[in-house]
C-alpha cells in the first residue's frame, strides 16, 4: 500500500515513487533540509534492485502485487478527486495543509504522472490490487458504504494503475465467514466490478478457497508487528529472531 498518506510525512519514509533519468522507478526522499534525494528507499526500488542482482529469484520477472487505497491519492501522488478544489468541503485538515503549501498544483499533472509510474511498474513485472478506496472493514460497513467506497476506487485509481481483478480487504476484513461467496450481495456487487481474486489477512499458514467464480484466500502480514507478537505464525518461513532489527524499539505498540 505505497499510497504514502500525509500522516507518514516526516516520519522518515519516502515520499512518493518517481521515474529517474535512466527510466527505473525508484523512490524520492525529503531530507530535513528540505532537500530531494531519489533512491532505493523503500520497498518497490528495493525489490526491483535485487530481481535484477538474482534472476533467477523471480519467474519471468514477476514482482508482486500492490494494494492500494486512493483517499490521499496513489504512489504519492495527490490524485483522489478532492484535490482539484482547495474549497471542497471533504478535504481533510492534511490535504488543506497540503494544498496550501502547493499553489501552484496541479491536479491533471499529478495524475499524468502517477499514471506513468505504475505503467513503468506494470511494464517491469509489478500487478496492482484494490485495499479499498478509504481502507474501510468491509465487514462492518454496510453495502451501500461499500459501494460508494468501490465507485470512487474505480473512478479515481482504477484510470491510473489499469483495470483490476483483485481486492485486498483493510483491517484482515472479510465479507463473510469461511462460508461461499455465492449468494452474499457484497460478493455479488464486486464481482459484477470486476473482481474475481479476493484476500483478507486472517495470518493463517495458507488458507484457499477456489469455486467457479472466485479465487479467495488468507493472506499473512510479515511485519514487526507480527514478529514481535506472534513469531510461531510465520515458523514455516523464517526464523523471526534472526529477522527481527534488535535496534528497533520494544515493546512494539498494539494495534487499537
Amino acid at each position: 500500500d505505497v499510497s504514502y498518506y500525509h500522516y507518514m510525512d516526516g516520519d522518515g519514509m519516502a515520499s512518493k515513487l518517481v521515474i529517474d533519468e535512466n527510466g527505473d522507478v525508484k523512490t524520492e526522499y525529503v531530507e530535513a533540509d528540505g532537500s530531494i534525494t531519489v533512491g532505493d528507499f523503500d520497498m518497490v526500488p528495493l525489490i526491483d534492485r535485487f530481481v535484477e542482482q538474482h534472476p533467477d529469484f523471480s519467474y519471468r520477472g514477476a514482482k508482486g502485487t500492490i494494494a492500494l487505497t486512493g483517499y490521499n491519492g496513489v504512489l504519492g501522488y495527490r490524485t483522489d478527486g478532492v484535490y482539484r478544489d482547495i474549497n471542497d468541503p471533504n478535504l481533510d485538515p492534511d490535504q488543506i495543509e497540503f494544498l496550501n503549501a502547493h499553489p501552484d498544483f496541479n491536479w491533471d499533472q499529478e495524475v499524468a504522472e502517477a499514471t506513468a509510474v505504475a505503467t513503468a511498474m506494470k511494464e517491469d513485472g509489478w500487478q496492482f490490487a484494490s485495499h479499498t478506496w478509504g481502507h474501510i472493514n468491509v465487514g462492518e460497513r454496510s453495502l451501500e458504504t461499500l459501494m460508494a467506497d468501490t465507485e470512487k476506487w474505480l473512478t479515481y485509481v482504477s484510470p491510473i494503475v489499469g483495470e483490476c481483478n483483485k481486492i485486498i480487504f483493510a483491517f484482515g476484513a472479510d465479507i463473510t465467514g469461511v462460508d461461499d461467496y455465492t449468494g452474499q450481495p457484497k460478493f455479488d456487487y464486486l464481482k459484477s466490478q470486476g473482481f474475481d481474486y479476493y484476500c483478507n489477512v486472517d495470518s493463517s499458514q495458507y488458507w484457499v478457497q477456489l469455486r467457479d467464480s472466485y479465487l479467495r484466500m488468507g493472506r499473512r502480514n510479515l511485519d514487526g508487528y507480527r514478529m514481535y507478537y506472534n513469531p510461531e505464525l510465520l515458523s514455516d518461513l523464517f526464523d523471526a529472531s534472526a529477522v527481527f532489527d534488535p535496534s528497533r524499539p520494544t515493546p512494539v505498540p498494539p494495534m487499537g
